[in-house]
């Protein structure tokens, strides 16, 4: 356990573990160097600037590109997201409880979905308005690209912004092929996928469609899941343009195996609990969403861009609670049934011109949104039957509304210089109306209001063409979510209003380089101090409740390095060292670590990727690492460190209906124990969700050329 000093420590001491990192692509300029490239300006909508490169901005940003080939089954977005420095996505192996994603160790609390952190599909919000959010509905088969966004400018996004995922589909154009995939693997997993993309001169379509059916690696985690994406674009000519975006996902019936106690791990790493099988615990997920953007330039300087949309979330889910709990006449049953109802807008006006002769570029915009959940809790049991629908313990209509407002402005006030200033204000409002009053029950209608603005401040400065050196200042503010606020630590019936928001001030200090020889490096130092730090208080049965923690401090050093070797090898590096950890508000039951490391953040991560390209055949050699993680806040167990090798390799034919292509993928080469996910604080010890062994995948897909 680190000393009570240890987060005190700027981590320079991180560069000397990275360095290793980086000896390998310094030798790349002892091969024979290709001609200099220069680099196409990428722009990342994430930062919200229409005319400004990404690699000039003062924040952390990447560009996942999706357009190529892949060897793997695009059936979690942990497959894509790999190699990002400062994210950690991992697949659960457990359907039911949907992708884990942190980034510098915000969102690694949540126990289900997303939390923390703010996701995009299409332009239209994957997170709730109170900020809980699900990677479910991402459509990998239609994607062109992912970007995320970290640091200090996430909080231009509004509450629970510790960063920010954004899924881009394809724009569709005349001649575009169409592609069909499919893949088969181990435990019975499969997936099929079809991607119609095309269009003409005023209309663009992009249809999508996949499903993955699964067994599960472990018992009791069979799954389905269907996803459909559709993206339409029509130009209205005279710089005017209208996007409609249609999503819809359906997971018929989840199982879910829980998790494991580290005797059990050491047991059988792919058994489900006793529980699992009596309560049959499962959950079944539907949803469905439209949304519209529509931009319009106005002359070569101004422009609008106004979104809408609205959807509706369906969740039910069997836990494992016993019938003794639920006699208590507060105890909300062992059955979830969430109904979710969202819809919002957001409009932005842009203008680009310049200030003192120099390039000038405002954005204000204004955003509202609005979520009615209905929910509902029933006892898991019907007299002696356990696992099924039982009696209503638990019904209320529950809203938070979001209105805020933000701005920003980039300047260059100097050849080498350049400005990026903003800030968001933020009202956020949770009611809810209790219907179900009983004896020993009372009614535990409320209201809660949070409000905060969040500034943020970054400068660039520009040595030469090729290196950008910056820092940035901002901050950020997390409340709890319906899921967090639904039961109290102290067991009591009704919301827990009690819970603050969380107050986080960010600092960032980075370089990026483009190398002569066509290679990217980026690094970043950052910190961010957080008050009324919310942490998980109890977490039994699949139930959490939550509590506020004190204080906490994240900081670390990132390094990413993308290098081409010669004509046919590339080679992808990223590294992540980061103390993340509570530093006061010791609970009143000690559970708290004054200085105890924050569970379910690894201390250091890292990522290699190194690929060949000889013409129809491409391999690619991959090795990932992690550090230990503590599972619980008192500090008493952690989950061990693990390394892991990956492999894949993929022959590509040309046909008279377009190129076929066979790829194969083997995951955890050697067959490694460890764990992948940690349940934080699980009541009984359950932190465990074991990672899968050796793994194999075979794929075919075909790109029908219509030309």
């Amino acid at each position: 356990m680190p000393s009570p000093t240890c987060s005190a420590r700027l981590p320079a001491l991180s560069f000397s573990a990275l360095a290793v990192a980086l000896a390998a692509p310094l030798a790349a300029f002892a091969a024979p160097a290709p001609s200099a490239t220069t680099l196409d300006p990428v722009v990342v909508e994430a930062t919200r600037l229409r005319t400004v490169p990404a690699f000039d901005t003062p924040a952390s940003t990447a560009t996942i590109d999706l357009s190529g080939e892949r060897a793997n089954a695009d059936a979690d977005v942990s497959e894509i997201l790999r190699g990002i420095p400062g994210l950690l996505a991992r697949d659960r192996q457990n359907l039911a409880q949907d992708t884990q994603l942190s980034i510098r160790g915000f969102g690694a609390r949540a126990t289900f979905g997303v939390r923390g952190l703010r996701l995009y599909a299409d332009g239209i919000p994957a997170s709730m308005p109170d900020g809980q959010g699900q990677l479910s509905h991402f459509s990998i088969a239609g994607a062109d690209r992912v970007e995320v966004l970290r640091g200090p400018f996430s909080a231009l996004h509004g509450n629970s912004s510790g960063g920010v995922v954004s899924i881009h589909s394809a724009d569709g154009q005349a001649g575009d092929p169409w592609r069909l995939r499919a893949t088969v693997g181990n435990d019975g997993t499969w997936t099929g996928a079809a991607r119609l993309l095309g269009g003409n001169d005023i209309v663009g379509y992009n249809f999508a469609f996949s499903r993955l059916d699964t067994d599960g690696w472990r018992d009791h985690s069979a799954a389905r899941r269907d996803v459909a994406n559709l993206k339409l674009g029509v130009d209205l000519g005279d710089h005017r343009r209208l996007s409609f975006v249609l999503n819809h996902v359906d997971i018929p019936e989840a199982r879910d195996p829980l998790g494991l106690t580290a005797a059990q791990m050491r047991e059988d790493p792919r058994q489900a609990v006793a529980n699992a099988y009596v309560y049959d615990t499962r959950k079944s997920v539907r949803q469905s969403q439209a949304g519209a953007v529509y931009e319009h330039g106005l002359g070569d300087a101004h422009a609008l861009r106004v979104s809408a949309w609205g959807g509706d979330r369906e969740v039910t889910q069997v836990l494992p609670i016993p019938p003794a709990p639920q006699a208590n006449p507060l105890h909300s049953g062992g059955v979830i049934d969430l109904d979710n109802r969202y819809a919002g807008f957001d409009a932005r006006w842009s203008w680009s011109g310049s200030l003192a002769s120099r390039p000038l570029e405002l954005t204000a915009g204004a955003n509202g949104e609005r979520q009615r959940q209905r929910r509902r809790g029933f006892e898991n049991f019907v007299g002696d039957e356990p696992g099924v629908r039982g009696a209503l313990r638990r019904d209320e209509r529950n809203e938070v509304e979001t209105d805020d407002l933000y701005a920003q402005a980039w300047w260059q006030l100097a050849p080498r210089w350049s400005l990026l200033a903003g800030a968001r204000r933020s009202e956020v409002t949770f009611t809810s109306r209790d219907h179900y009053v009983a004896a020993g029950n009372p009614d535990d209608s409320g209201r809660v209001d949070y409000s905060e603005t969040s500034p943020v401040a970054g400068i660039t400065f520009a040595p030469s063409e090729h290196l950008r050196v910056y820092a940035s200042v901002g901050r950020g503010f997390e409340t709890p979510t319906f899921n967090e606020l639904s039961y109290r630590a102290d067991g009591g019936a009704g919301l827990a209003f009690g819970l603050r928001p969380a107050v986080s001030d960010n600092h960032e200090l980075g370089l990026k380089w483009r190398t002569p020889t066509g290679g990217l490096l980026e690094a970043a130092l950052f910190r961010a101090d957080t008050d009324d730090e919310i942490a998980v208080a109890t977490n039994v049965a699949g139930r959490s409740s939550y509590r506020n923690a004190g204080s906490a401090r994240r900081q670390g050093v990132e390094l990413a390095w993308s290098q081409p070797l010669g004509e046919a090898w590339d080679l992808r590096l990223a590294a992540t060292e980061l103390e993340a950890e509570f530093r006061g508000g010791t609970a009143a039951d000690g559970s708290i670590n004054r200085a105890g490391r924050i569970p379910g953040v690894p201390e250091r991560q890292a990522f290699a990727r190194l690929q060949w390209h000889g013409g129809a055949w491409t391999a690619a050699f991959e090795a990932e690492a992690m550090g230990d993680v503590m599972v619980n806040d008192a500090g008493t167990g952690s989950a061990p460190g693990h390394g892991l090798l990956h492999v894949e390799a993929s022959r590509r034919w040309p046909t008279a209906a377009g190129p076929v292509r066979l790829f194969a993928r083997i995951d955890n080469l050697l067959d490694r124990d460890h764990v992948g996910s940690v349940i934080v604080n699980e009541g009984n010890g359950r932190f465990y969700e074991p990672g899968a062994g050796r793994g194999w995948l075979l794929g075919l897909e075909w790109q029908f050329d219509r030309r």
